[in-house]
């Protein structure tokens, strides 16, 4: 499908792909690379501080924890606690603590794709959110950050490297409904070009307002947690890496010990600012798991798609093998298995997000 076919199209050949299809091809290649290497989980060395290096079951707190006082001032601020009987007074007094007030975002500590993400406006809502989730789990109380622009940036630094590049950049924007005083919710998502081939993503998360109707020119959101696979539309950005972000996206991750390959989540004032280096917050850093998001831009052919994913993973082996030289050590086959299970399993317990 040339660039121009695919302009016309709301969606890309292969967006809402089923997982085992489209990840197939790179299993694959990281099963060869991993007999290459001998070692299936060399590539859990790239950041080898981080448990199986962010491929899977790592804690989100844990990763930010560790930023130096430079990554720290661009961390939106946030908080821990544990779910059960009693998390709504521990939630409060650890925002107290660090001086959080509502709106906040509440997430578990290891998660992924969005799962489970949830804009809590006070109190009354943290009551009726926190019980959603399983007892005994880390969870996570973040500052809203109501910057207009999100963006995912893709970072890579070999160990033997001064500095790190930036190689993807992805904007994320939720899909708007617009009243017209008649609609109602599930008629407007059905009618539209994008939404209305994909209701099954959109339709669930309504909790029974599908059938409301909005007032004319009343906008609503759709999705709040800026993931693909939940329905936010995602904008290749990669024409706006300048040397000013990229210096400044160097020293922040470099304040991060031996952390070498992954995404930063951030959210900015603008896409100027963003191209400067200036007025952005970062709300969350994730590992070798992560994906150069930009693939997921509808004009991005499935040949550009893989292109990018081997690429990618192809630097998580080299740089695993580069510390594992350096004497680090490799999480294990066993071991990431071990870390995969977990993380599915915590997946499944957790409600839809926003």
């Amino acid at each position: 499908m040339s660039k121009s076919e695919a302009d016309q199209n709301p969606l890309s050949l292969f967006e809402f792909w089923p997982g085992s299809i489209f990840y197939t091809p790179i299993v694959l290649y990281w099963i060869a690379m991993g007999i290459k290497y001998r070692d299936l989980s060399i590539s859990t060395a790239a950041n080898p501080r981080i448990e199986t290096g962010g491929l899977c079951g790592e804690s989100k707190s844990s990763i930010l924890d560790m930023g130096g006082s430079t990554a720290q001032s661009y961390i939106a601020p946030y908080v821990v606690f544990r779910s059960g009987r009693g998390s709504v007074r521990r939630a409060l007094d650890a925002m107290e603590r660090k001086g959080l007030s509502f709106p906040v975002v509440i997430k578990p500590d290891i998660g992924c794709n969005g799962t489970g993400v949830k804009l809590v406006h006070n109190r009354e809502q943290l009551e009726t959110v926190l019980p959603q989730f399983p007892d005994d789990v880390d969870m996570l109380a973040q500052d809203l950050i109501t910057y207009p622009v999100e963006a995912g940036l893709f970072y890579i630094r070999h160990p033997d490297e001064p500095h790190g590049r930036i190689t993807s950049i992805t904007y994320k924007e939720a899909p708007v409904l617009t009243g017209d005083g008649v609609s109602t919710i599930e008629e407007l998502i059905l009618r539209d070009p994008r939404m209305g081939l994909v209701p099954q993503i959109y339709l669930p998360r309504l909790a029974g307002r599908e059938k409301n109707v909005l007032a004319k020119g009343e906008e609503m959101p759709l999705v709040f947690a800026g993931n693909h696979c939940k329905g936010s539309v995602f904008r290749d950005g990669r024409a706006d890496t300048t040397d000013a972000l990229t210096t400044r996206l160097d020293a922040i991750m470099k304040d991060i010990p031996d952390f070498h390959f992954g995404r930063v989540d951030v959210k900015a004032a603008s896409i100027e600012d963003l191209r400067r280096g200036e007025n952005f917050r970062i709300i969350e850093i994730n590992g070798v798991g992560s994906e150069a998001t930009h693939i997921w831009d509808r004009r991005t052919t499935l040949w550009e798609a893989y292109r990018a994913q081997f690429s990618h993973y192809r630097q998580t082996f080299l740089i695993g093998a580069a510390n594992r030289a350096r004497g680090w050590k490799t999480s294990g086959a066993f071991s990431m298995l071990h870390s995969w299970r977990k993380q599915r399993r915590l997946l499944a317990s957790y409600p839809l997000n926003d």
